[in-house]
């Protein structure tokens, strides 16, 4: 199984998430993100706005947000 990336770049991330429905709506202290899923509901992330993401860091967003490890690199490493 492949690991998430060390301090992978905020930007790379956003990316990733992107490519996965999500929409930035507020950056501030922290990025706040939004995917609209099929059946109307709403699934919310929020990430810290550092320039490098640690692999802990990802972990704990993909789990909060419902993303399984796979499309998360999957999607990250098609950029």
């Amino acid at each position: 199984m492949s690991k998430f990336p060390v301090d992978a770049p905020k930007r790379k991330v956003i990316k990733a998430l992107e490519i996965l429905g999500f929409r930035i709506i507020r950056e501030k202290e922290h990025i706040s993100m939004e995917r609209i899923n099929s059946d109307g509901t709403k699934t919310p992330l929020t990430m810290p706005n550092h320039t490098k993401i640690k692999s802990s860091t990802l972990r704990t967003i993909c789990t909060q947000a419902g993303i399984s490890r796979n499309d998360f690199l999957d999607a990250y490493n098609k950029i």
